[in-house]
């Protein structure tokens, strides 16, 4: 790039101006969280003199303080202000804000799975049990879910650990995924989203103080709710960098470097795994995955195995493999050590149910007395939502093909991850034309994260702003185009390279080209 297309996306105003109104926006929106902790922190007492609040900034949780979730952060809250403009009637050089922060199917436009609607629809409504309108194989889920429910209602409270025959069902998912191997219903756990899933794992791990810290280590670039959860729970985070130059492959020498890195301040007790890749897109092979485990069975680590997008995988030589099953082939000695808890979820995969909170958790090889503690800690939040265990239940007993329903939800799940299959090369080849950015192919998943190439003269004068250059050229891509992105900083990426994720492929083809019509870059 030459020195004369830094403007194109750096703020125009001169580098001597003591405070650029791009600074001064950006320290805004930074701000506005804590501003309304502090809002109110005095208040007048009866005897009209001040009276402090007892929770303030500075008596406020310091670890709560120290979680930061970019997915939803400064970027976002600019976006929702440029909405509400725009509604207001207010100009902008766009007529829409594209919410490409998240990979949010449904709001981005993909239309719910049928067979999963009805069946929740008539929990939710058993009158329509009678109705002719529904099929009888969607009936027969509907009635059984409902009688594993206290008083046959969705409604009800259901155990901490789920309803039991979703639990089942689950297991017997499993079992049919890893083509036999054994699954234990009473090691199953339904979970408000993954996410619950994953903190009440790590709150389990997480102990020791000084030296004696419990070590996580993360895949960097990695999704935000691991660098939270580890800064909530007082965690040492333990990075480990994927390969951008081999499509962000994980390499064991890494994480041996990173392990015995992190020996010298804490105790590295826990290997977080996104498989499909979150934000990167790729698909670990079964070889590397045999490494991974290898390498935790030496170290005596717990595995965490994320692998919420077992369903989007969209490369043809590619193929998903789960944690437990590569771990039952390696053979009893590792299947019968290796602590592994993997996580599913029904916010991604071919339905994009993000709203019902629906999830589950397995846990393989977990102390029988440290499970009890497992259960004891999900009752403290009674149960998870169960209308999200009906729909994640749904998706783990579809229709067959001889039941009714089986033609309708065939096509519309093909249809779903052929789209999505389409939009993930097409995002790859229009990022890739775009001058300035390179994309590593999308294999998987639902998410890009390009790499921007920005000027030495941008990235210094981004810097003398005071912010990341990826936070800036993010805001101005907001601001200029209505694309809303998070900014590469906040999944974490090597020293001295810049990112974006663009978190929705189901974009593709109506607004990447914008970046490459426009004159942004």
């Amino acid at each position: 790039q030459s020195a004369g297309s830094v403007r194109s996306f750096i703020s125009p105003f001169p580098a001597s101006s003591p405070t650029p109104p791009i600074c001064q926006e950006m320290h805004r929106l930074q701000s506005i969280a804590a501003r309304s902790l502090m809002a109110g922190a005095l208040e007048p007492s009866r005897n009209g003199k001040a009276r402090e609040k007892t929770l303030t900034m500075e008596t406020l949780n310091p670890q709560v303080k120290a979680v930061e979730y970019a997915v939803r952060g400064p970027i976002v809250i600019k976006a929702g202000e440029i909405e509400r403009i725009l509604q207001e009637g207010g100009k902008k050089p766009f007529t829409e804000v594209i919410k490409a922060n998240i990979g949010d199917a449904h709001a981005m436009g993909q239309q719910p799975i049928t067979f999963l609607r009805q069946v929740v629809a008539l929990c939710t409504f058993p009158e329509l049990l009678d109705s002719p309108s529904f099929p009888e194989d969607a009936k027969r889920r509907a009635q059984r879910i409902l009688q594993g429910c206290g008083g046959r209602s969705l409604g009800s409270y259901s155990a901490s650990q789920g309803v039991d025959c979703i639990r089942q069902d689950i297991a017997a998912y499993i079992e049919q995924r890893d083509q036999g191997v054994p699954s234990n219903w009473e090691n199953i756990f339904l979970t408000t989203g993954a996410s619950d899933g994953i903190v009440s794992i790590l709150r389990l791990l997480v102990s020791g103080e000084g030296r004696a810290r419990t070590g996580v280590m993360i895949p960097i670039p990695q999704y935000p709710l691991y660098s939270a959860a580890i800064a909530e729970l007082g965690a040492v985070q333990v990075n480990y960098y994927l390969d951008e130059d081999n499509c962000w492959a994980l390499d064991v020498h890494e994480l041996h470097r990173a392990y015995q890195a992190a020996k010298q301040h804490c105790q590295p007790r826990v290997l977080c795994i996104i498989n499909p890749g979150n934000p990167t897109g790729q698909v670990q092979s079964k070889k590397c995955i045999e490494d991974v485990l290898h390498f935790a069975y030496e170290e005596n680590l717990f595995v965490m195995a994320d692998e919420v997008y077992q369903e989007n995988v969209y490369a043809p030589d590619c193929e998903f493999h789960s944690f437990k099953k590569v771990l039952y082939e390696m053979g009893p000695e590792y299947f019968n050590s290796v602590e592994l808890a993997s996580f599913h979820s029904t916010s991604k995969g071919y339905t994009g149910e993000c709203g019902f909170r629906g999830g589950f958790m397995e846990i393989v090889n977990l102390d029988p007395e440290v499970k009890a503690q497992l259960v004891k800690l999900l009752s403290v939040r009674l149960c998870p939502p169960v209308a999200g265990q009906a729909a994640m239940d749904v998706i783990v007993n579809p229709p067959q093909p001889d039941e009714p329903s089986f033609a309708q939800f065939h096509k519309e799940k093909a249809s779903v991850l052929g789209a999505l299959a389409d939009k993930a090369k097409l995002t790859e080849q229009i990022l890739s034309a775009v001058p300035g950015i390179k994309c590593n192919p999308v294999q998987g998943a639902m998410y890009a994260f390009p790499q921007i190439f920005i000027p030495p003269r941008a990235v210094e004068e981004a810097k003398a702003l005071g912010m990341q250059p990826d936070m800036l050229y993010c805001l101005r891509l907001l601001e200029e185009t209505g694309i809303c992105v998070v900014p590469g900083s906040g999944f974490g990426q090597r020293e001295g390279t810049y990112h974006f994720r663009y978190g929705s492929i189901f974009f593709a083809c109506n607004y990447l080209v914008i970046l490459i019509k426009r004159e942004f870059h």
